[in-house]
C-alpha cells in the first residue's frame, strides 16, 4: 500500500513537471489516472487482503491463478499425464473425430513397469480383421419388454440440455443418427434439440421426474406415457444415482430456469427447482424394481432399466433378492463409475464418494451371476470410456455394452478447458451463451461424432481379432493383465476372481438382506 502512494505522488509529480516543459508528456495521464483510480478501488475493496495491501501489482496474483490450468495443460503436463483425460487419449478421440493420421510413431509413451499399467494378452493365432462384424450389437429387453432394442456397444452417456449447449446437444444426436447408435438425454428432459435431427434416445429420469412430473414434483404417469411414446425413445433409464455426485440431489436455480427449460421439466420458470437426492416414487428395494416393471407397462413394453453408482454393497444384494422375489427385472442396468461423469458437483463428492468403474461393473457383473439372474439383465458401463481397449476392458469385466460422455464432448470440440461449471466454455460444448454456442456448427460436429465412434468400435473389434476372438463379447478377464508392483503382474481374472453362478442363493447372507427397507 505504501509503494502504490508513493507510485501515485511520483507519478503525477513527474508527468505534471514533465508536461511544463514537454506537453506531450501530459498524455502519460491516461493511462496512468486509470491506474490510480484502479489501486484506489483495490485499497478500499475488503474482500481481498493481497489487492488491498499491494494495489494494482496483487491483481496478477488472481490472473495467473486464472491461467494456469491453461499453461499446465499446454506447456508444463507430459501427454500421458493430464487430468482427468491424458493427452494422448484427447489426441486419439480428436484424430478420430476428423479422420486424421491415427497412428503414433516410435513406441508407447506410457512406462510399462510402472504400477498399474495395463495390456491385452493377443495370440499367435490372430483373427482377420476384414472377417469381422464391424457393428456389433446388444440386444437390450428381456422376457417382459416387448419393444426391445438392438445397441450399439459404446453409446452417448448422459448428460442433460441445459448442461450442454442446444448446439451440441444436436451434433450428438445427429451423430447417433448417423452411426446408428443412442443418446442419453440426461435428467434433465427431453428437447427439441435431442428430436431435431432423429437419433435414437435414451430417455433418463432422475430424481426430479422432469418431463413427467406433476406440479409437486411428484412422478406423473400420463405424462410419462406421453413422452415415452415418442418413436425416438428407445430406451428408459430411471437415475438412481450417478458417478458425478452419487447420493446428492441438484438445484435449477430460478435464473437458470427459462421458459424454454421450464416447458421442457415441467416446471414453473423463473423458480428455483430442487432435485431431491432420493426418488419420491419408492422408498424400499421391492417398491423400486415394481416401479421400473410399472415403467415399462406405461411406456408399451420398451426397455427400462436404472442406472446406479455403486455405494453401499448390501443395497444392491437387496435390489437382486427384490427381483428375484417379486418377479420384476430391470431390462438394464448402467453401471456409473465413481470417476465419472461430466456433472459439476461439490469436490468432495467427485473425489471421494462412489465406487470406481472397475470395481463396481465386476461387483455388479458377479453379483447377478452369484443369485442366477444376469442372464435376465443386460449391464453398461459408463465411466471414462475413451478407446477400443477402454471398451474391451469393460466387456471384460462384465459390460454388455459402454457409454462415453467426455469422449463424445472432445469428438464435438471440447478441449478439456475445465470450466464447464461457468457458463464460459470456449467451444460452445458445455454453456448457454449464445454467441459462445455459435462457434458449435451442428452440421461439421455431428460428423465428427459418428466418425470418432466408428474408429473406436473398429479399434475395439481390431484388438479382439488381435486376441483371436470371434467378437468382442468373447473377452475375458484372463485376456487382461495389470502391474500390481515394479515385479509383479495379475491378470484381471486374478484381481477381480469371477463368482459361481447361483453361488449366493440359499445363503445366510441372503436370508439377512431385506427388500422392504434399505
Amino acid at each position: 500500500m505504501k509503494g502504490f502512494f508513493a507510485f501515485t505522488v511520483g507519478s503525477l509529480a513527474l508527468i505534471c513537471c514533465g508536461g511544463y516543459f514537454f506537453p506531450w508528456v501530459l498524455w502519460l495521464l491516461v493511462v496512468i489516472i486509470p491506474l490510480i483510480i484502479l489501486g484506489f478501488v483495490d485499497i478500499l475493496q475488503k474482500k481481498h487482503a493481497i489487492m488491498r495491501n499491494y494495489p494494482i501489482v496483487g491483481r496478477m496474483r488472481y490472473l495467473m491463478e486464472d491461467i494456469r490450468p491453461k499453461i499446465y495443460q499446454y506447456f508444463v503436463e507430459s501427454d500421458i499425464d493430464g487430468s482427468p483425460v491424458n493427452r494422448v487419449d484427447r489426441s486419439t478421440i480428436y484424430q478420430r473425430a476428423k479422420r486424421e493420421l491415427n497412428s503414433q510413431p516410435f513406441g508407447t509413451q506410457f512406462n510399462v513397469y510402472a504400477e498399474g499399467y495395463e495390456w491385452m494378452a493377443h495370440s499367435i493365432q490372430p483373427r482377420s480383421f476384414d472377417t469381422m462384424n464391424k457393428d456389433p450389437r446388444v440386444t437390450i429387453g428381456g422376457a417382459d419388454c416387448q419393444q426391445p432394442y438392438s445397441a450399439s456397444i459404446l453409446n452417448v452417456s448422459a448428460m442433460s440440455y441445459g448442461s450442454l449447449s442446444a448446439n451440441a446437444v444436436e451434433a450428438l444426436n445427429g451423430g447417433a443418427k448417423i452411426g446408428n447408435f443412442a443418446h442419453n438425454t440426461g435428467e434433465g428432459g427431453i428437447s427439441e434439440h435431442h428430436l431435431n435431427q432423429g437419433g435414437d434416445i435414451i430417455w433418463q429420469i432422475g430424481t426430479g421426474y422432469f418431463g413427467c412430473r406433476d406440479e409437486q414434483g411428484n412422478f406423473d404417469e400420463k405424462l410419462f406415457a406421453q413422452n415415452s411414446a415418442r418413436p425416438q425413445i428407445r430406451m428408459i433409464e430411471l437415475k438412481v444415482s450417478q458417478g458425478a455426485k452419487p447420493g446428492h440431489g441438484g438445484i435449477l436455480p430460478a435464473s437458470k430456469n427459462t421458459p424454454e427449460i421450464a416447458a421442457i421439466r415441467h416446471v414453473k420458470p423463473h423458480t428455483t427447482v430442487a432435485s431431491p437426492p432420493y426418488h419420491t416414487a419408492f422408498n424400499t428395494p421391492r417398491q423400486m424394481v415394481e416401479f421400473i416393471s410399472r415403467m415399462r407397462t406405461l411406456a408399451n413394453g420398451k426397455p427400462v432399466g436404472f442406472k446406479l453408482c455403486i455405494g453401499q454393497k448390501t443395497e444392491f444384494h437387496a435390489i437382486c433378492k427384490a427381483m428375484l422375489e417379486t418377479g420384476c427385472y430391470p431390462d438394464f442396468i448402467t453401471v456409473d463409475g465413481g470417476e465419472g461423469g461430466t456433472g459439476a458437483a461439490p469436490p468432495e463428492f467427485s473425489n471421494s464418494v462412489g465406487m470406481p468403474l472397475m470395481d463396481a461393473l465386476a461387483f455388479v457383473h458377479d453379483t447377478l451371476r452369484g443369485y442366477n439372474i444376469r442372464h435376465k439383465v443386460k449391464v453398461i458401463a459408463s465411466g471414462k470410456i475413451l478407446t477400443g481397449f477402454h471398451i474391451l476392458r469393460a466387456l471384460a469385466l462384465g459390460a454388455d455394452a459402454c457409454n462415453s460422455a467426455r469422449a463424445m464432448m472432445m469428438a464435438i470440440g471440447c478441449i478439456q478447458a475445465l470450466i464447464c461449471n461457468t457458463n464460459r466454455c470456449p467451444t460452445g460444448v458445455a454453456t448457454q451463451d449464445k454467441w459462445l454456442q455459435a462457434g458449435l456448427v451442428v452440421d461439421d460436429k455431428k460428423h465428427r461424432v459418428a466418425n470418432y465412434h466408428q474408429d473406436t468400435i473398429e479399434s475395439a473389434i481390431e484388438l479382439a481379432a488381435a486376441a483371436g476372438l470371434e467378437t468382442p463379447h468373447h473377452i475375458t478377464r484372463s485376456h487382461l493383465s495389470r502391474r500390481v508392483f515394479m515385479n509383479q503382474v495379475k491378470t484381471f481374472e486374478e484381481i477381480y476372481p469371477g463368482m459361481e453362478v447361483g453361488a449366493l442363493l440359499n445363503t445366510e447372507m441372503m436370508e439377512k438382506i431385506s427388500i422392504d427397507n434399505w
